[in-house]
């Protein structure tokens, strides 16, 4: 079924150990482990830039180029989105205003 040569294998396994190892760290320590504050304090950014980089290229890309138009119903669903976000500070409220501009500007305009 599969043609599984011995370096293939071995790398499998080996990043299974991995995974494993670095998983299981906090575990294995009987001693109780903190981050320092300066990391406690990277990672609460950590979600948001994330986020930024996976929505930020959607909007403004297609198929990894920059769109040209400004007729594209991403932006102006964006922006409404953001414009709710800063008004009532609501993330569903930002999620339905943005889909709100979209399907129409989408559906009927095909923008």
């Amino acid at each position: 079924m599969f043609d599984l040569d011995p370096w293939t294998l071995l790398t499998i396994v080996l990043l299974g150990c991995i995974t494993v190892i670095t998983r299981g760290f906090f575990f294995i320590s009987s001693k109780p482990w903190t981050l320092p504050h300066w990391a406690q304090r990277g990672l609460q950014y950590a979600p948001i830039a994330a986020l930024a980089a996976v929505v930020i290229p959607e909007i403004v890309t297609t198929q990894g180029v920059f769109i040209t138009t400004w007729q594209d119903a991403r932006l102006f669903a964006a922006f409404a989105g953001m414009a709710w976000f800063f008004w009532k500070r609501g993330v569903l409220g930002t999620i339905v205003c943005g889909t709100a501009v979209y399907l129409p500007l989408r559906l009927m305009l095909g923008w």
